[in-house]
């Protein structure tokens, strides 16, 4: 399934700072979590994630600091700030109204009453 890529660009915030909300990861592994997440049909590639994270660390929203990992290769690892948490509870509350109105809009879809509205 393709998604839109106005669709993926509006929901990459909110994403990657849900996910650092697990705990602190570097790059490759919030790429990897993104397709688990997605039963992988969203396939972000580095040319996306890291534009996104440059931008968050920018705004406060996420830290940065070089580390190593178990194979000893450096890696920059990123975190939640306390103004990521926040900026994560106000997308929240605005992804819970959107999707409530799309909910809506689906279930009368559904239901046939849209189509039996249109007609009438």
């Amino acid at each position: 399934m393709h998604i839109d890529k106005d669709l993926v660009a509006a929901s990459a915030t909110p994403l990657v700072l849900g996910i650092l909300a697990d705990g602190d990861l570097h790059g490759y592994a919030i790429l990897k979590r993104v397709g688990e997440l997605s039963g992988g049909r969203m396939q972000w590639t580095d040319g996306m994630l890291y534009p996104l994270l440059h931008r968050l660390e920018r705004n406060g929203w996420v830290s940065a600091r070089w580390g190593v990992s178990e194979a000893g290769r450096k890696r920059k690892h990123y975190a939640l700030t306390t103004a990521g948490r926040e900026a994560l509870g106000e997308r929240q509350a605005q992804w819970s109204v959107v999707a409530d109105a799309l909910r809506q809009v689906w279930d009368r879809l559904e239901g046939g009453h849209a189509a039996a509205e249109v007609w009438a």
